[in-house]
């Protein structure tokens, strides 16, 4: 069995100052995800030695976005990126190949206030991501974890009634039906949300905001997944959310599955 972690970090560096080398110490993953780590790693001090396999994949605009991997299992091989050149300057996908199954990490960009992005998400990025994995899928099966940037039904955040799409409100960024329809057809590829196969509950959330003391009040939105081809279901051992570890204005997510 082997234990996966994401995390959207919001800042490596920052994070660093707040925990997160005890956070990796206590948890221990064989594979750790991160997203949004706005930084190159000759600007990180990371001292892992228990994950000799360190992947980086960083945006050309300093202190921005960016992924990473590290791994205490090596892998066959790596890429970065979707190889499409609109999508990869920053450094929103890493991809590792293991012997029986692929791993993606993803940061999915976020339609921003007013939607000034939902065009390219809903058009182009969603769409040419699904296809990417649905592609590596022919060789083996894929496990893709990250910040999807979406919350996919009204169960998965706090206040869906203030920011689902209306006739007279377009919605807000992450529950916008465009959006939602984006993580409908991962679904309908027959990937799996791997959270919900142990959790129907709601108040389950990976992601508060910083105003309002909105974590401390649990006003928060699920956001962030790790899923699989629908092959590994009979792998699954179990899918968890951690909010009780801080550093971040997400939680980290977990899943320990036989592969």
């Amino acid at each position: 069995m082997i234990k996966i972690i994401s995390w959207n970090v919001n800042g490596i560096r920052a994070a660093i100052k707040k925990g997160f080398l005890e956070f990796v110490e206590k948890y221990d993953p064989h594979i750790l995800c991160l997203q949004e780590t706005k930084a190159q790693p000759e600007q990180v001090e990371l001292d892992l030695p228990k994950y000799p396999y360190k992947y980086w994949n960083w945006a050309e605009k300093k202190g921005y976005s960016g992924t990473a991997i590290f791994s205490k299992i090596e892998p066959i091989d790596f890429s970065k990126g979707l190889d499409i050149s609109k999508h990869d300057s920053e450094g929103r996908v890493i991809t590792l190949e293991f012997p029986n199954y692929y791993l993606v990490n993803v940061y999915t960009p976020n339609s921003k206030r007013e939607l000034t992005r939902l065009p390219y998400r809903y058009e182009e990025w969603d769409p040419d991501f699904l296809e990417f994995v649905c592609s590596l899928e022919k060789s083996k099966p894929v496990i893709f974890c990250g910040d999807l940037n979406v919350a996919h039904r009204e169960i998965d955040l706090a206040n869906p009634k203030t920011n689902k799409t209306t006739k007279s409100n377009p919605g807000n960024a992450g529950f916008t039906d465009d959006e939602r329809e984006g993580f409908d057809n991962i679904l309908a590829k027959g990937f799996i949300d791997t959270f919900r196969e142990f959790h129907s509950e709601g108040d389950n959330y990976s992601w508060w905001s910083y105003r309002t003391n909105a974590r401390d009040r649990n006003i928060g939105w699920r956001i962030d997944y790790i899923c699989t081809s629908p092959s590994l279901k009979p792998k699954l051992q179990n899918a968890s959310i951690q909010p009780e570890v801080m550093g971040s204005d997400h939680a980290p997510i977990l899943l320990k599955i036989n592969i």
